[in-house]
């Protein structure tokens, strides 16, 4: 609360000299605030008409759009109107920011999709045919970005069996390095035993040294558990 405002709601019960002294502002000052009570009436009367003219721009039934931030409002108010009646960017700003008006930041979208020209281009051995087939022979894979409320992101590799159209391994991790790949595929050929013979379906890209390229057949090398299970060599 605001200390003047303070003093003035119990300056009846204690005294406006005793207040002053215990929330420590000066009497003068006090009285200046009292004194220019009219004026501030008027300017919040103001910054609400300011304020539904920011909600109208910024509604989207009206064409507006809740992203729009004091820039672009500031601009959309002052557009065709006299220099003499237009108004500052910081008090657009500042009303924005008093009546919770503050344009919605539309987060970055990751592309995790990253195609490298001189990487392998292995053929399409599936004829781009993602109808359900017999289980554990087609499976498809890529990486989806997971925004984070702190404003970093977490990645998904998933592993998805074609013929029963279930997940059969993911791996969640930080980046989007080679291993992230490899841990879902691990995770996948845990799932189904083996998947040896089997083709993987990814899209064009290199990440992080990694080379997602189309389909290919999978080799898991080295048993369940001798903790040396990894891809093929032509898979990496």
């Amino acid at each position: 609360m605001n200390r003047f405002q303070f003093v003035e709601d119990h300056k009846d019960a204690y005294g406006v000299k005793r207040l002053c002294e215990v929330v420590e502002v000066a009497r003068s000052s006090f009285y200046a605030w009292l004194d220019s009570a009219g004026r501030r009436a008027a300017k919040a009367t103001d910054d609400a008409v300011l304020a539904a003219r920011i909600r109208v721009l910024q509604d989207p039934a009206q064409g507006g759009d809740r992203a729009y931030g004091a820039p672009r409002i500031t601009a959309d108010l002052n557009d065709g109107v006299p220099v003499a009646e237009r108004v500052n960017h910081k008090r657009v700003a500042r009303v924005m920011r008093e009546h919770r008006l503050a344009g919605i930041r539309l987060r970055r979208r990751v592309k995790t999709t990253i195609p490298d020209q001189s990487a392998r281009r292995f053929p399409d051995l599936i004829g781009r045919d993602f109808s359900v087939g017999d289980p554990g022979r087609r499976y498809v894979g890529d990486i989806t970005y997971l925004p984070i409320a702190d404003g970093t992101n977490l990645y998904l590799a998933s592993c998805i069996d074609l013929g029963s159209r279930k997940l059969a391994g993911w791996q969640v991790a930080d980046h989007m390095r080679t291993e992230l790949v490899e841990d879902a595929l691990r995770a996948a050929h845990h799932d189904r035993g083996s998947l040896v013979g089997a083709i993987f379906h990814s899209d064009h890209g290199s990440v992080g040294g990694f080379n997602r390229s189309s389909q290919h057949p999978l080799g898991i090398t080295g048993g369940m558990g001798d903790g040396k299970q990894g891809l093929g060599e032509e898979d990496q």
